[in-house]
């Protein structure tokens, strides 16, 4: 690669297209066309959520895109907190609509009043769905494929309660499932607390899950809302509890999209290109033959492709002409998948397979019937991933400068006054993000003294 990785937005923009990912060249701002590669890695992404919601007996849904402006307008805070990022359907054909219809941002306008066609009784909740699709949303600053982007992938959960205490139950499963998808990317995060007057419209409280890129500035990565009956009273979304009395539901919200593509990108990338967590690599090993005097070179490959296949890993085999195995080599690299498996005529005639590692550990030799070993060689790497990103977190949040340093953290103890909150944004030139909550401590406010924790100040992408 030409640039360096300590080039963080130069690096990110040539990696995506030399790992073929996404194509940046469609005439639309904001709107990128996943390649199939790249569609392969966040198909893999929704399939380890997908997996996870259903064992936690979420429902899958598939709502329109279009919302009505009385749907939206129903809750004047929710529109309010959208109507600038509004994309607005107004003519069908040559006709102009009677209501003019909203691509949707986000989806409570949309399923909020079939909640109150589909909520009757006690017995009814929890109601627990989720969807996996396409939201719109009018950028107007510099778009980025995966991080700021007008046509986003987009992971919903909505939930609906009796009580609030079963909705705080929900938000702690929350907690609990964003601690495995992050496992399994090996992605770390803090959970960040949003000031009032920055939670999502229509919340009690907003929970983000926000991380540190390499420029030094943070990323939203996900977010989990409290919304109470907020919203239920606006859509007069009721049940009858055990006395027959009418009583509004108490709901809840998740909410991730494909900047997690970003952040695995950005956290475990390196100047060869990508380096993917196993878990969600499209390819978890890729087979590269190496042509020399050995007869039966085809054929002992396809012995270990088998052995991989049934394993259950994701494998491909670079038979590809006219391409020296040092290209070969890069190619793979510039992808990011976790394993390559050399195999010439010294594999051959020792039935042996030599493995270079993604995250650039010496090669190992193993023999044919070590190939049972393959599962806990990914799980190792997973593990120097997820503690190579961790690093990176700690030493930021210690204050170590990353990237350029107007981009660096600020973890002040703040306490909860708005005042005091923007006295020291304008100190330090950077935006309050919240307060840290897994990464946070107690102690008296730096600008007032008053009780506080540890706040997080950054410049957000």
């Amino acid at each position: 690669m030409e640039n360096s990785r300590s080039d963080f937005s130069e690096w990110y923009n040539e990696i995506i297209e030399l790992a073929e990912l996404t194509d940046k060249r469609y005439p639309i701002k904001g709107m990128n066309v996943w390649l199939p590669y790249g569609f392969s890695l966040m198909r893999n992404i929704d399939e380890m959520i997908r997996g996870k919601f259903y064992g936690d007996d979420f429902r899958e849904v598939m709502f329109p895109a279009l919302i009505s402006r009385g749907m939206f307008e129903i809750e004047f805070e929710h529109i309010k907190g959208f109507e600038k990022e509004l994309f607005w359907v107004t003519k069908g054909g040559k006709e102009s609509l009677e209501d003019d219809l909203a691509m949707r941002p986000t989806s409570e306008a949309a399923m909020y009043p079939m909640f109150k066609l589909w909520i009757r009784d006690h017995v009814d909740l929890p109601m627990k769905i989720f969807q996996i699709v396409q939201v719109w949303r009018y950028e107007t600053k510099h778009t980025r494929p995966f991080i700021r982007i007008r046509d986003i992938h987009f992971i919903e959960c909505h939930t609906a309660h009796s009580t609030y205490e079963d909705a705080e139950k929900q938000m702690e499963i929350y907690r609990n499932e964003w601690n495995f998808f992050t496992d399994s990317l090996c992605l770390p995060y803090m959970e960040v607390q949003r000031p009032e007057w920055d939670k999502f419209p229509g919340a009690i409280y907003t929970r983000a899950f926000d991380t540190i890129m390499p420029s030094g500035r943070t990323i939203q990565i996900g977010t989990i809302h409290q919304y109470g009956q907020n919203f239920s009273k606006n859509y007069d979304v009721k049940y009858a509890d055990l006395d027959g009395n009418a009583q509004y539901v108490h709901q809840t919200t998740f909410g991730m999209s494909e900047r997690l593509v970003a952040h695995i990108i950005s956290i475990h990338g390196d100047d060869k290109g990508l380096v993917l967590p196993p878990a969600v690599a499209p390819y978890q090993v890729v087979i590269v033959p190496i042509p020399g005097s050995a007869q039966n070179l085809k054929s002992y490959v396809d012995e270990i492709a088998a052995s991989l296949g049934n394993s259950g890993i994701r494998f491909t085999i670079d038979y590809r002409e006219n391409y020296t195995p040092g290209y070969k080599y890069n190619h793979w690299e510039m992808k990011g998948v976790p394993l390559r498996f050399e195999i010439g005529d010294r594999e051959v005639k020792n039935r042996t397979v030599t493995v270079a590692f993604r995250t650039g550990r010496k090669k190992e030799t193993i023999q044919f019937t070590q190939l049972e070993n393959v599962k806990n060689m990914l799980h190792d790497l997973s593990m120097e991933l997820k503690e190579k990103a961790h690093i990176l977190l700690k030493e930021a949040l210690s204050g170590k400068v990353l990237g350029e340093p107007e981009d660096a953290l600020r973890t002040p103890i703040l306490c909860q006054d708005e005042k005091c909150a923007r006295q020291l944004e304008e100190k330090f030139s950077l935006t309050l993000m919240g307060h840290i909550m897994n990464y946070g401590k107690e102690g008296k406010c730096e600008v007032c003294g008053k009780d506080g924790q540890t706040a997080l100040f950054s410049r957000p992408y």
